[in-house]
């Protein structure tokens, strides 16, 4: 067991998948984590992918043209038995390749990009799934170590120099261009690693939401080296 995550009061662990989408998250939790230790090869999946773009989904299709040895078969069947799951649970599921996301490098005082720390939104109750078989793993924050960037003075300063309207506009301009979703760690903030293999599910900004929303981050990639991540 991992001690970051048993020892931290924003993460439930659980053993199995149905688990994983049916305890409730409550209190300071706001991410479930499927604790696994994979077997397989899932760098040879990655070896063997043709990455088109930096960002390429792999579909069923790609997966089973791949010629594996005995454990590069053995990771292929953990991805699609996953993908299976969380697809007869009613998600969404995306495999991809990852050489790295689009920065976001308008502004010099905030970034709305994913290597930022931020919350996800959606309009309807959902959460976010998301595995890394290969490569760097995303990183999560408690709420308590965090403050919401369009409220720190210097940048809400700036954000107003862009927007040229009423107060209540600003708020809405704000949210329009996703703003309001970033968040700056605090000092001494202490990031926990999501980890390889493992399926994890975080509470997602929604109306019913009855948690505060999951504050994480992709990762910085490493040099030359792709990620494989399963994403919904």
């Amino acid at each position: 067991m991992n001690e970051q995550f048993s020892d931290s009061s924003q993460i439930g662990l659980v053993s199995t998948f149905s688990e994983l989408v049916n305890t409730d998250f409550q209190g300071e939790m706001n991410a479930i984590c499927w604790e696994r230790n994979l077997n397989g090869d899932f760098k040879e999946i990655v070896s063997k992918l043709q990455l088109k773009e930096n960002i390429t989904e792999v579909s069923i299709e790609d997966l089973l043209a791949l010629q594996l040895s005995e454990k590069g078969n053995i990771a292929r069947e953990i991805i699609l038995n996953d993908l299976q799951l969380l697809t007869d649970f009613g998600a969404s599921p995306s495999l991809n390749l990852l050489k790295n996301y689009e920065r976001d490098d308008e502004f010099d005082f905030i970034s709305t990009d994913v290597y930022s720390y931020h919350i996800d939104r959606s309009p309807i109750g959902t959460d976010t799934f998301l595995c890394t078989y290969h490569g760097t793993a995303s990183d999560i924050l408690p709420n308590h170590q965090v403050e919401q960037k369009i409220i720190i003075p210097e940048i809400r300063e700036k954000l107003k120099e862009l927007h040229d309207g009423s107060e209540a506009e600003f708020e809405t301009f704000l949210k329009e261009y996703y703003f309001d979703l970033h968040y700056q760690p605090k000092p001494n903030a202490e990031p926990i690693n999501l980890g390889l293999g493992h399926l994890w599910r975080l509470a997602v900004d929604h109306p019913e939401q009855q948690v505060l929303p999951c504050v994480h981050r992709a990762p910085i990639e490493n040099d030359g080296e792709y990620r494989l991540l399963l994403i919904c």
